[in-house]
């Protein structure tokens, strides 16, 4: 390990995306509009051998994604393997394609934790959000499998135009679940929640109202939930730390063994992203060139360079940056201070005024292939 190795801080957590094969066409979901096959998954010894890898580098948390997690047949054998080695264990499931059966196999296995996603908390809307025609139902039954088997639940639910009316609604849904944290995120414009950005954002006010009535309820359910609130990007002053700052605490690996620095970071063009079937999980993290890319400040330009929150938000997202000012090394446009800010205003003012906002959206959902463009 070189001298400048030593520096960098060992990785927390891993983000293992088992699978990109899901059920639900979710049109905000952050995987990539180029999903990944079965054919190119990893196989079961491989995963064990990266989550071994894993705790010895020193990662605590095992976060299983996809994708649906549950589509894979080992996953019972990965979440044991994964006990044995001392990670704490968390399952991110849409809920569709578990089973009581199967929960209870994950329970036993060692499973630590369970997240469970929500698209709306009324059940016509939840569905065609999902684009899965009884998904609420399932969604309902695996809740109480989860909390059965005596695993704590966690209620994640993503804010857009289509539910922002009903924030506060699914905290209680969450609740009534009985979960106990419930994560309410305003949607992230990567992937396939970008294609979708003109039918998913809601205007500036109704993402107002919907924060502060989320907000309120944590007054409400004080002592029984706890809420954890990510506020839209686009509506800020200044951006978020992405993932804590870049390589800086945890990592994902695709289906097909990519380790990315965060989940949208192949969009940003001239990165080389190490494989973990041809490179170990040290090596990546501490040497790899795409890890090394925006950790800590040398890389930033003005305005970042000389601002006194670089090292709280660490310039915000390269991929919001690549994305909004056609380079990775710009400061987040979400900053008021960035020159390229008035795009953000641009997008805030087209959303203000849609026609549709109060119609039902046209999603382009999330499937293996993208559609035709049309002429």
């Amino acid at each position: 390990m070189s001298a400048d190795a030593k520096k960098i801080p060992t990785p927390v957590g891993l983000l293992a995306e088992l699978t990109h094969r899901c059920p639900l066409g979710c049109p905000y979901c952050s995987n990539p509009l180029a999903l990944e096959p079965r054919a190119d998954e990893l196989d079961t010894a491989s995963w064990k051998d990266i989550f071994s890898q894993a705790a010895a580098l020193g990662v605590l948390h095992a976060h299983f994604s996809g994708g649906e997690p549950a589509a894979r047949r080992d996953l019972v054998e990965i979440v044991a393997h994964c006990a044995k080695v001392g990670l704490y264990t968390n399952l991110i499931t849409s809920g569709v394609g578990l089973t009581q059966a199967l929960v209870k196999e994950l329970a036993d296995a060692g499973l630590d934790h369970a997240q469970l996603s929500i698209q709306d908390s009324e059940a016509e809307s939840a569905d065609r959000i999902a684009g899965y025609s009884g998904a609420f139902a399932r969604k309902r039954a695996a809740a109480e499998w989860i909390t059965q088997a005596g695993l704590p639940l966690t209620v994640n639910a993503v804010i857009h135009r289509a539910n922002v009316a009903r924030a506060g609604k699914m905290v209680e849904f969450a609740v009534a679940l009985g979960a106990r944290r419930v994560e309410v995120a305003h949607t992230q414009y990567y992937g396939w929640a970008m294609i979708n950005r003109a039918a998913l954002m809601p205007t500036a006010a109704q993402a107002e109202a919907a924060i502060a009535e989320v907000e309120a309820l944590r007054k409400t359910y004080a002592g029984v939930i706890v809420i954890d609130h990510v506020i839209p990007d686009y509506h800020a002053r200044y951006p978020k730390a992405c993932m804590g700052g870049w390589g800086k605490r945890g990592l994902n690996v695709t289906p097909s063994g990519k380790a990315l620095p965060c989940h949208a970071a192949e969009t940003i063009p001239g990165l080389e992203f190490w494989n973990v079937r041809e490179h170990s999980l040290e090596d990546i993290w501490f040497n790899s060139a795409a890890f090394n890319a925006f950790r800590g400040t040398d890389w930033m330009r003005e305005p970042c360079r000389s601002c006194e929150r670089k090292t709280i938000d660490y310039g915000g997202c390269r991929c919001q940056a690549l994305t909004l000012a056609g380079d990775a090394r710009e400061a987040d446009p979400v900053c008021h201070l960035s020159p390229y800010h008035a795009k953000v205003a641009e997008i805030g003012e087209v959303a203000a005024g849609s026609k549709e906002i109060d119609c039902e959206p046209a999603y382009v959902y999330r499937r293996v292939k993208l559609p035709e463009p049309a002429e």
